[in-house]
């Protein structure tokens, strides 16, 4: 798949904080846990723009 292709793509997905994903700390390892501060980092971002 060509860029300019998969850009057209990529803009019609929608965008949603909420998404369905399941997180057990009981099995998570050290990359799942900076995983998950990661993504509450981003999101802190997005929601003070």
């Amino acid at each position: 798949m060509n860029q300019k292709h998969n850009n057209q793509a990529q803009s019609n997905l929608p965008v949603a904080k909420q998404e369905d994903v399941e997180f057990s700390s009981e099995v998570a390892d050290k990359d799942d846990f900076e995983a998950a501060a990661r993504a509450q980092a981003a999101d802190d971002r997005q929601e003070d723009q």
